[in-house]
């Protein structure tokens, strides 16, 4: 919520289009974050392109949610560059964290205000133009109209996980950070939920990270992967082609087969 006020108070949200089309959604370059003796993100290096989805694969501890925060401008990397909708995040993050968003069902809302309040807060922090209507369709689109005038703490799992998926289109994002976005939804809603997105990219030409355990999902969404371990990146390509190199029949297999070789 700090960082996003911020946002507010130093930039006019209204030119957030204005980056050249072509431009890289992302693009680090020999990232590197070390916690005393810990090196939890060791040199890594990706691109992703406007338009496609990129997966960030990984065992628990490979690295993965502190590569998010270093590109939210949450963590300061030990060393190395993220550029973000053109914008270099060490000295000039403000207009690229106007043009993203983040969703998360590890991370909580306001208890105490409601969903709508929630979702209002947020679009008031995003100068959000028409913010009834916005909310509303919102509401339509992820089935939140029963829960809007409840407190989010009381909401289930499943429910949270919807609020925050709203919260995070909120501003019609150009580049959304996704960590687990189905984690708890029922199959059924997790299907719709996918489609919502592919539909979003597809019409808002958008860029989307999409951090999962699900690999039917990451099958599903995705353009490329990056497989981590340890902090680093132990291998990276097109699901099928990773299929295909592997000569397994799925991203699961593949993830296990690495897995259970020493690799992930």
């Amino acid at each position: 919520m700090e960082i996003e006020g911020e946002i507010v108070h130093r930039l006019d949200i209204a030119n957030r289009r204005a980056y050249p089309k072509g431009m890289q959604a992302i693009s680090v370059q020999n990232l590197i974050k070390r916690y005393a003796h810990t090196l939890a993100v060791d040199d890594i290096s990706f691109t992703l392109e406007r338009g496609q989805v990129l997966g960030l694969l990984g065992g628990n501890g490979a690295g993965k949610t502190t590569t998010i925060a270093m590109l939210l401008g949450l963590l300061v990397p030990t060393s190395g560059s993220i550029t973000v909708l053109g914008h270099d995040m060490a000295r000039d993050r403000f207009p690229a964290l106007a043009r993203m968003n983040f969703s998360s069902p590890y991370i909580a809302l306001p208890a105490r205000l409601t969903v709508y309040e929630n979702l209002a807060v947020y679009g008031h922090l995003y100068n959000v133009p028409d913010l009834k209507r916005r909310i509303a369709a919102l509401a339509e689109q992820f089935n939140l109209g029963t829960l809007l005038q409840r407190p989010a703490g009381e909401l289930s799992a499943g429910q949270k996980t919807r609020v925050a998926l709203a919260k995070s289109l909120i501003n019609q994002p150009e580049l959304l950070l996704l960590d687990e976005p189905t984690a708890s939804l029922d199959p059924d809603t997790g299907d719709y939920v996918r489609g919502v997105l592919e539909e979003y990219r597809r019409t808002q030409g958008a860029a989307i990270l999409l951090a999962s355990h699900n690999m039917a999902e990451v099958e599903r969404l995705c353009d490329n992967v990056l497989m981590l371990k340890a902090g680093r990146i132990v291998d990276r390509g097109p699901p099928a082609e990773l299929i295909a190199r592997y000569g397994r029949e799925d991203m699961e297999q593949v993830f296990l087969d690495i897995a259970r070789n020493g690799e992930l």
